[in-house]
């Protein structure tokens, strides 16, 4: 099944080369709108795979809209900013934004941040979903951001040390934990410590 996506641009001219740049590579748009409430409720609508938002929009700005949507962990989010400011990234960062990409871009530029965004928007998934197996005393957020962090620094050694890219980086983190049966945090500790590496054959 092609990636659906919806798009929320202002500029009518940026949302006609996203579109037709999505379409030649297989995503398949389901919305499109140049406001930011409109844009949370075709998310709404349609529960995207992504959804493209440019911050400076009517209605509701980028970022308020990337929180709304993050906030019912519907899609990932990709953010367009004719900025590059690191403060505003990082505003980005904190709405639940998973890539960001600056304008204008070239489509060699766009595809890998929607590939990085749907990877990351993936992980965290898996991670809920691993929570969820977990026993209440251990689905404190202090104790998610910790396992997040850890997972972080083991992609990091992992892309560092070994060339992963990001997404196998996260692909071998949790396929170990599965044939651990072990967390993903363990796992990812192991990995950091460099007691588990990747050309090792995890045992069950």
């Amino acid at each position: 099944m092609p990636k659906s996506v919806v798009i929320a641009e202002d500029e009518a001219i940026v949302r006609l080369d996203l579109r037709e740049i999505l379409e030649e590579e297989g995503y398949e748009v389901v919305g499109e709108t140049g406001r930011g409430d409109e844009a949370v409720e075709l998310v709404r609508e349609h529960r995207p795979d992504l959804v493209i938002l440019d911050i400076k929009m009517p209605g509701m700005d980028g970022l308020a809209a990337a929180k709304a949507i993050n906030a019912e962990r519907r899609s990932a989010v990709l953010i367009l900013t004719a900025f590059s400011q690191r403060d505003l990234i990082e505003q980005a960062r904190d709405a639940g934004a998973l890539a960001y990409l600056v304008k204008p871009f070239q489509k060699e530029e766009l595809l890998p941040a929607i590939e990085v965004a749907l990877g990351r928007y993936a992980e965290m998934q898996a991670l809920e979903a691993e929570n969820a197996t977990l026993s209440e005393d251990k689905r404190g957020l202090e104790d998610q951001l910790e396992t997040r962090r850890w997972i972080d620094r083991a992609k990091g050694r992992l892309m560092d040390d070994h060339a992963m890219t990001e997404a196998n980086a996260f692909a071998f983190i949790q396929q170990s934990a599965m044939n651990r049966r072990a967390t993903m945090r363990e796992v990812a500790r192991e990995i950091v410590e460099g007691t588990l590496l990747p050309d090792e054959t995890p045992e069950p």
